[in-house]
């Protein structure tokens, strides 16, 4: 069983700046990536920033610039250093998780349940 659970969500305001941090327990066999995700109001959920093995990140081009990923592999904790925060940015923002729970097991993608950001102007 794998468990991520989100925190440093809450209320800012705009310009202000905000860490989500998520802690991963359970069987991490492997983990190939972390990242986060959020879902704007009425909107998809999208990808705002990844980060591989190899330490690799990807960013969404609207938070390029303003949100930094990050990890600790000792703690199987990643983190989401969000600055200049803009009232685009308020969105239920999830942690994920692709990774084995065993050896010899296939990839699957986990989630957290989600913190709330929201950004006023």
């Amino acid at each position: 069983q794998v468990q991520l659970v989100e925190s440093g969500g809450g209320l800012v305001q705009a310009g202000g700046s905000l860490r989500l941090s998520c802690a991963a327990s359970g069987s991490l066999f492997s983990i190939s990536s972390l990242g986060w995700y959020r879902r704007p109001p009425g909107k998809q959920r999208e990808l705002v920033a990844s980060i591989t093995s190899g330490e690799s990140t990807t960013y969404a081009d609207s938070v390029k610039g303003r949100f930094t990923i990050s990890e600790n592999n000792a703690k199987n904790m990643v983190y989401l250093q969000m600055n200049s925060l803009k009232p685009e940015d308020t969105a239920v923002y999830y942690c994920h998780a692709l990774l084995r729970t065993t050896l010899s097991g296939y990839e699957f993608d986990y989630w957290g349940q989600g913190t709330q950001v929201t950004v006023s102007s």
